[in-house]
């Protein structure tokens, strides 16, 4: 790493302002052309800057450093353990510490994906504002992390436009340089991720289909597996059944294979997406109940399945085990104190509960009132299509004519949103 960058990164770090630093040495203004590689100062004001920083060169340690920086972007690569990945960064983050390395900004990029890993957004937030001062000076490899992490971060947050564009920036480094196959998979694999998310349907199948070639090559089968989820969900979307069926099926004997629980499941809550789509309840309901139970899969997962659940035993007036799916929904969310997180899941299990119960007060109540408003605001279209629609269906049966057709309307308008997307 460059020596202006550095200093102004361990700086930052430290939580000290120009001022500070330059006090006694060099004027604030000279420090902020060496910052910004605007001058080259003289080893004995570099030496001067880095003492007061507590800064010191160990070229003996580099090649560790640099073995190590990369077992541990390798971890962050796969998905592994968190505690060993937590291990890992401390163990790296000891190494660095008042060292000048050349890996200390790959490292401090990569701490983005870190904080990401272990949920902690706040911090992966904060990491990016202080990287922004110097990213002036990132080279190629530093710019395609750094766009691709930042991308990350966009998509944890839901802003899958930002994200894509992000993703597109990492993509485009990939020209003035030499990746791992695997690496830039990976980059496809999450470029595909996002057009899903963005109903780029078309576009979610090539890039999904370029990242397979390359899985499929390394043996990975658990990134093959994610792939095939992705081309299943892609094909329901579009009616291709049969090739939805058959990746799936491919997806759940992979990830059999790879010995994964989590991917099994995700498999079985599509797999009974799928059927519910086509009307076939039976199937689906078979694939929604092997997920309910499984207290080794994350709140959010069981929940998606409940939910799921929920909807194919109402929509086939089964409406005592809906109601069942809503109780046991309800006491899941009371062992977790930040229901706030899982606020969409709340909405839904109280508007079935209201509707169950011919509560049509507070069923009106929650979705004009909460539901359709959170909806309309985080755009969630696949929902406002389905819930817009149940309260249409409601004043409808009430003969309430005028209000039915304001809410198909407005289900017709998400949908075709979702088209549009």
């Amino acid at each position: 790493m460059e020596t202006g960058p550095f200093i102004k990164l361990q700086r930052i770090k430290q939580g000290m302002t120009q001022e500070d630093l330059a006090e006694g040495i060099v004027s604030m203004s000279y420090l902020s052309k060496i910052e910004n590689q605007k001058t080259e100062a003289s080893s004995e004001v570099i030496s001067l800057l880095c003492t007061r920083l507590g800064i010191q060169r160990d070229d003996d340690k580099e090649v560790t450093i640099k073995e190590k920086c990369q077992e541990w972007y390798d971890l962050l690569f796969e998905t592994n353990d968190r505690k060993v990945i937590t291990e890992k960064y401390e163990e790296l983050e000891s190494l660095l510490k008042n060292i000048h390395s050349d890996n200390l900004i790959l490292f401090e990029i990569h701490r983005v994906r870190f904080y990401l890993v272990l949920g902690k957004f706040d911090l992966a937030l904060e990491q990016i504002n202080k990287l922004n001062e110097i990213s002036n000076t990132f080279d190629n490899l530093h710019q395609f992390y750094w766009y691709k992490f930042k991308g990350n971060y966009n998509s944890s947050h839901s802003e899958f436009a930002q994200a894509m564009r992000m993703y597109k920036l990492s993509e485009e480094k990939l020209n003035q340089l030499s990746m791992d196959d695997e690496y830039v998979a990976d980059l496809q694999y999450t470029i595909a991720i996002t057009h899903s998310k963005l109903r780029n349907t078309l576009e979610a199948i090539e890039y999904a289909n370029k990242a397979i070639e390359v899985f499929r090559v390394k043996y990975n089968f658990f990134r093959c597996a994610q792939c095939h989820i992705l081309l299943g969900i892609s094909h329901r979307r579009i009616s291709v059944y049969d090739k939805a069926v058959k990746n799936f099926n491919l997806a759940l004997h992979l990830a059999k294979l790879s010995k994964n629980n989590q991917l099994i499941q995700l498999t079985n809550q599509n797999l009974g997406s799928l059927y519910s789509s086509k009307g076939e309840s039976k199937e689906a309901i078979k694939y929604f109940t092997a997920i309910i139970d499984d207290e080794e899969l994350h709140l959010i997962e069981r929940l998606a399945a409940i939910t799921s659940l929920l909807a194919e035993q109402y929509n086939i007036y089964n409406f005592e085990e809906a109601k069942r799916m809503v109780q046991y929904g309800s006491e899941l969310l009371k062992q977790f104190e930040k229901v706030d997180e899982y606020k969409t899941f709340t909405y839904i299990l109280n508007t079935y509960q209201y509707s169950l119960n011919n509560d049509y007060k507070n069923f009106e109540d929650i979705l004009i009132q909460e539901f359709i408003p959170f909806l309309k605001k985080h755009k969630d279209y696949v929902n406002l299509v389905i819930y817009a629609k149940m309260l249409g269906d409601h004043y409808e049966k009430l003969h309430i004519y005028k209000e039915a057709t304001k809410y198909f309307k407005l289900a017709n308008y998400a949908y075709e949103q979702l088209t549009i997307l």
